[in-house]
């Protein structure tokens, strides 16, 4: 079945999108606004998107007033935050700072989290986030009323001890970060625990294996 986007009403465009594209990664955005009020929120339009310079990309969407929500605000008035990953252990509160509270409202606080100070930017980092991304605005760029994309630099990057395997040579133990997901619909979350491997394919190899399948 085909759906036209370009008639859609914005709702069906975000079920669509939202019900196919998973899982997403979860982004714990902690900022600071003007007046010095600790944010945090999760996103789960997000990713990687290079690492020279090391960059990571934010889908801000509209807030339900059809303005910027609180995150985007604060981006935009000082252009540093923090990404936080997920943990299931810390799923729940995750879950508190979703809640649409007023702008002078500590979201950490208000889940019983407690903040840790950064290294290179202002915003502070989520205590027992597996791995938490110190980052400031490369280009942030609006593509609609109140919904922005922002590129953010990775400064700093803060694993916990217990997931470092190897520290020279920057290996981790992924799995045992315990990460979530977002998923379909409202309310639905992945974890990370039924994977699988299969190693990148080598042209020249697979060339030869294709000749000697046809001879």
């Amino acid at each position: 079945m085909e759906f036209d986007f370009r008639t859609l009403p914005q709702a069906a465009r975000y079920k669509l999108m939202g019900s196919s594209i998973t899982p997403r990664p979860i982004a714990w955005v902690t900022s600071v606004s003007a007046a010095g009020v600790v944010n945090a929120a999760p996103y789960s339009f997000f990713n990687m998107m290079g690492d020279d310079p090391p960059t990571i990309a934010l889908g801000l969407l509209r807030g339900a007033g059809g303005g910027f929500k609180d995150t985007a605000t604060n981006i935009r008035n000082n252009g540093e935050f923090i990404v936080n990953l997920v943990c299931e252990d810390q799923a729940e509160a995750m879950n508190v700072t979703c809640m649409d509270a007023p702008p002078d409202v500590d979201e950490l606080a208000c889940a019983g989290l407690a903040a840790l100070h950064s290294t290179a930017v202002a915003p502070p980092r989520i205590a027992g986030a597996p791995v938490s991304f110190e980052c400031r605005t490369l280009h942030l760029l609006e593509t609609g009323p109140g919904q922005s994309v922002v590129i953010g630099e990775v400064l700093v990057a803060h694993v916990a001890d217990a997931f470092v395997l190897d520290a020279e040579r920057h290996h981790l133990d992924t799995p045992a970060m315990k990460l979530i997901a977002r998923m379909h619909g409202s309310g639905w979350y992945a974890r990370s625990t039924d994977l699988f491997q299969m190693a990148r394919p080598n042209y020249a190899d697979w060339l030869a294996r294709a000749d000697g399948g046809t001879g």
